[in-house]
């Protein structure tokens, strides 16, 4: 089974395709300011699939309680690998995503959604999630390949382009194409620009409900 490996390392000893390469390698953080725990907030930026599976869970919960999601199913388990977690029984799954605190306040669905990703991850990309925006040809690849994913849509895999560019470089040929130009999480980069950003959709999400009832 492919062992997860840091964003950084894989920039620098495995050259990106074609002809493109990861811009700003040596500012790639260490972290990901999406938790307020270092523990959880060091894994999303060194593993790729806790990145993933953190936008996969993303959804009816607080960014907070997404993030640290991977980190709790990886002390749960063991590991994050990919097509462990794919091989896995549902409802075995499923009874580490109930296990309290739970996962998320879905942890059936949730326990299913993250092991369809992880399977496509498995099948797809070798085992290795770095694959899917390492191996993309331009920005609209990208953007594919993460439509593709399970749990992952539109504006998800807008907000993960955003990340990968702002925070890892990865920008291929195009990306300022699909790039967002709105407010995302990759413009967070500390917990007071987090407080913001949840501040403002907070309060936009507060706009369309207002606007909704006339």
């Amino acid at each position: 089974m492919a062992i997860p490996i840091d964003l950084v390392a894989w920039t620098r000893s495995r050259p990106a395709p074609s002809a493109w390469r990861y811009d700003a390698v040596m500012t790639a953080p260490t972290s990901l300011p999406f938790t307020g725990d270092p523990d959880a907030d060091r894994l999303i930026a060194a593993e790729p699939l806790a990145l993933l599976i953190g936008f996969a869970l993303d959804q009816q919960v607080t960014v907070q309680k997404a993030f640290s999601g991977p980190r709790d199913i990886k002390r749960r388990l063991g590991h994050l690998d990919a097509a462990k977690i794919a091989a896995m029984p549902p409802d075995a799954l499923e009874a580490v995503f109930r296990e309290q605190p739970a996962i998320h306040r879905f942890p059936g669905s949730m326990a299913g959604k993250v092991q369809s990703l992880c399977a496509a991850i498995a099948s797809e990309y070798g085992n290795d999630a770095a694959r899917v925006w390492e191996e993309a040809s331009d920005g609209a690849d990208l953007q594919r390949r993460l439509l593709a994913l399970p749990g992952i849509g539109d504006m998800k895999a807008k907000a993960l382009i955003a990340v990968l560019g702002k925070r890892f470089g990865v920008r291929p040929p195009g990306y300022d194409e699909v790039a967002p130009t709105w407010p995302t999480l990759g413009d967070v980069d500390s917990a007071e620009a987090l407080a913001s950003y949840q501040a403002t959709k907070r309060a936009r999400k507060a706009e369309l409900r207002a606007a909704a009832k006339g």
